[in-house]
């Protein structure tokens, strides 16, 4: 049987429109200094640019989140049986917790935790710094590389002023490709706060020993049921639908819906809710075929959802990430809500739900793929 290599991608992945965009392939080929493969547009799938110096080594396709070549080896590894048994993942407790620092708290999407972990290790020097994702404007997110609070800060963008972007930007998206970013800083020990896919791709190359993935110390996973995506030319329809001004927003969350904080011209600020099913003509196609809501290979999993505002849910995973997270209770750079039996049992019910929504969705759609 011959090797699979990232002409199989196209046909298998791209041409299906399942590329989830993650950069693994392009990132961490063999022969990424021949540039054989690259984003000619960075919302378009990765395509060949060099093909003729591919060195046909597969790497590419064993590591795409959506061949799935190595999930029982990462199942095995993260303790992960199914999506059926345990939509959530493997987990030893929940907690919901927040930012004992005002300025993590106030500019956290919710309580500013994972800044709060990053730059806790970044003081106790365990890391040299972190690849997370700043905000440039509604819906318009890149990665950023930080190795300070001041940087972790700057990337929360909780105020946002889109003017004079809206003249530059011609497509919007919340999704950001961090992994390309490890390429940047091959010889530094990094935190990587990432989608599932994303970290998906990294568990893949840590698996594999690809380079530079040993650089990876902590991944910090982010709970995701979807991210968003247009053209300009949809901000009017959006504008429309939702009765809203696109300049107005301040921030953007997610918990059970999707919560716009808006600029509220009477009194500070306006908070509108827009439920995911509402939102389904600006979702990125691609999040269809992923199944992970709670980010099962992270250290440790983050989200909004579960906890009330201002407070984060933290779901540490490995034996890592649950070291680290003992590392920062114990700090008092974080404080964790009181908890009961009851309250951690509705958790887990209600995160275990929207993992099953998703699960069921991607079942939907592969379905009618052709």
């Amino acid at each position: 049987m011959s090797l699979k290599t990232f002409q199989d991608l196209i046909e298998e992945v791209h041409n299906r429109g399942i590329c989830e965009e993650c950069g693994g392939c392009v990132s961490f080929c063999n022969a990424a200094e021949y540039e054989v493969i690259g984003f000619i547009d960075p919302y378009l799938p990765p395509e060949y640019i060099h093909k003729d110096k591919c060195l046909e080594c597969g790497i590419c396709y064993y590591i795409c989140p959506q061949t799935h070549v190595l999930d029982d080896d990462l199942n095995k590894t993260y303790q992960f049986t199914n999506f059926s048994s345990l939509p959530i993942g493997h987990y030893e407790d929940i907690y919901s917790c927040q930012a004992i620092d005002k300025n993590f708290l106030e500019n956290g999407t919710d309580g500013g935790v994972v800044n709060s972990i990053i730059n806790f290790m970044i003081e106790k020097k365990m890391i040299d710094g972190a690849i997370v994702s700043k905000t440039d404007a509604p819906f318009v997110r890149e990665a950023t590389f930080a190795d300070s609070k001041y940087d972790l800060l700057k990337a929360s963008g909780t105020m946002l002023d889109i003017t004079p972007q809206l003249d530059e930007i011609q497509k919007f998206s919340t999704y950001t490709s961090s992994i390309s970013e490890l390429n940047y800083y091959k010889f530094k020990k990094l935190a990587v706060v990432g989608t599932p896919c994303q970290l998906y791709t990294i568990r893949c190359m840590q698996d594999l020993g690809v380079t530079p993935s040993e650089n990876v110390e902590i991944c910090l996973g982010l709970f995701c049921y979807e991210n968003f995506f247009f053209e300009k030319s949809q901000l009017e329809r959006f504008e429309k639908d939702f009765n809203i001004k696109f300049s107005d927003i301040k921030k953007i969350n997610i918990k059970e819906d999707v919560i716009l904080k808006l600029k509220d011209d009477g009194n500070g600020e306006k908070i509108i809710h827009i439920p995911f099913n509402h939102l389904k003509k600006y979702m990125r196609p691609a999040c269809n075929a992923c199944d992970d809501f709670t980010n099962i290979y992270a250290d440790i999993s983050f989200g909004g959802l579960g906890s009330s505002d201002k407070y984060t849910t933290v779901i540490p995973r490995t034996e890592k990430g649950s070291r680290i997270f003992s590392q920062v209770l114990e700090s008092g750079i974080i404080s964790c809500a009181d908890l009961d039996a009851n309250k951690k049992h509705k958790m887990i019910e209600l995160i275990s739900q929207f993992s099953q929504s998703k699960i069921k969705r991607k079942e939907d759609f592969m379905n009618n793929l052709i």
